[in-house]
């Protein structure tokens, strides 16, 4: 069973939609999936968002109150609360007082697609004879874009401006589709009413369908001429520019969700959100594993026989490294702190640096005859011009 909206907001039965809206916004910071620690982030946070939507529609609250919340699931798993109509009073009786139960409940029969909620549209405002077949508010579907930025953008975090496509209300006209000085008349199929209702006999008995008028599409009304800009759609495809806040620790294939940016709702309802997917370029210089980077840093034969510090460069500023005496090519060394910042969390991931030991492509007489007195030290007859370098890393 899963958890009561109004306990998963923390917040009273007869709360306001602003105190809904605020305990909703609090739950978003704490459970955002890319932001959130909890194993369950992800689900919590829908858990939130479902709830708020729920709770701050006025239909859907009437009827998720005097349903109660597991009949309520049922029913939008079943048929959901956007159907176009209601299902008939007569099929509802003889189910023993529960209208989502027995014989596959009277949405079912109805046949227009409308399923559970044409039942709910019935007893909660909208069905046969309400008058005024619109729907109500409705949010606007999420869009998605994509964002490019650099490694040290992610080190630090950036605040970035970008241009995305999007629908957008129509200006000219408000989103109804037509120009404010068209004449209007009462649609003749619906009367008015937005819906168009018909009667079925079936063994059950009578079964009442109401189906959101095609003609008037709803309105009720019919207009003498469209919109010019919009075509009568009510939305324009516009560019709009954008500003985001990269938070420092990001990484490559996260999204950030800004809220009301994305396309308009329906009916007056609110715009949907921007998904914005992050992806991190390629650095020259690094590798990303996580929050942890990795480095390879070049050192000649002696740096690595006898030892040495070299500089190794970082996302904050070059550090200082100590190169221990008879370091191997391919060892590698981690310096703690050095990596990426942890996102939304205290701390960095670390730096690793692998050490390739660098063979000289010419070499003077000196340093000729110091390499051969090494080799014959050590008890090797190697001929230097023949590669005693590529000897030795192909031994290591």
């Amino acid at each position: 069973m899963s958890e009561d909206f109004y306990s998963v907001l923390g917040v009273s039965r007869d709360a306001s939609d602003d105190e809904i809206k605020q305990a909703y916004r609090k739950k978003a910071a704490e459970y955002h999936p890319d932001v959130s620690d909890d194993p369950n982030a992800d689900e919590k946070f829908k858990q939130a968002k479902q709830a708020k939507e729920v709770l701050t529609d006025d239909q859907k609250r009437q009827a998720y109150d005097q349903m109660g919340h597991e009949r309520f699931e049922q029913a939008e798993k079943r048929g959901g609360f956007d159907g176009g109509g209601a299902g008939g009073a007569g099929g509802m009786g003889g189910m023993g007082g529960d209208p989502f139960g027995g014989m596959g409940g009277a949405g079912g029969m109805g046949g227009g697609g409308g399923g559970l909620g044409d039942i709910f549209e019935q007893f909660f405002g909208g069905g046969a004879g309400g008058g005024g077949g619109r729907s109500g508010p409705r949010q606007g579907p999420d869009l998605r874009t994509d964002l490019a930025i650099e490694l040290e953008e992610a080190y630090e975090g950036v605040e970035k401006q970008f241009t995305v496509a999007r629908p957008e209300t129509c200006h000219d006209c408000g989103g109804s589709g037509h120009p404010d000085s068209a004449d209007t008349e009462t649609c003749p199929e619906c009367e008015g009413r937005g819906q168009t209702t018909q009667v079925q006999q079936t063994p059950l008995g009578r079964v009442q369908q109401t189906q959101t008028c095609r003609r008037c599409e709803g309105e009720g009304t019919l207009y003498s001429e469209t919109c010019s800009t919009c075509t009568g759609d009510g939305q324009i495809r516009n560019e709009a520019t954008l500003s985001v806040e990269v938070p420092p620790g990001i990484r490559d294939g996260q999204s950030l969700r800004m809220e009301r940016e994305g396309a308009p709702g329906e009916n007056g309802g609110p715009n949907g959100d921007l998904l914005i997917e992050i992806s991190i370029r390629k650095h020259p210089d690094f590798d990303r594993d996580g929050d942890d980077l990795a480095h390879r840093a070049a050192i000649s034969f002696p740096q690595a026989t006898f030892g040495t510090t070299v500089e190794v460069p970082t996302l904050d500023g070059s550090v200082e490294m100590d190169i221990p005496s008879a370091t191997q090519s391919g060892e590698t060394f981690r310096l703690e702190g050095k990596g990426m910042p942890r996102l939304r969390r205290r701390g960095n991931g670390d730096l690793f640096v692998e050490v390739q030991i660098v063979t000289p492509e010419e070499m003077n007489d000196e340093q000729r005859e110091a390499l051969e007195a090494f080799a014959e030290a050590g008890g090797e007859e190697v001929e230097v011009s023949e590669g005693f370098f590529e000897k030795i890393k192909s031994s290591l």
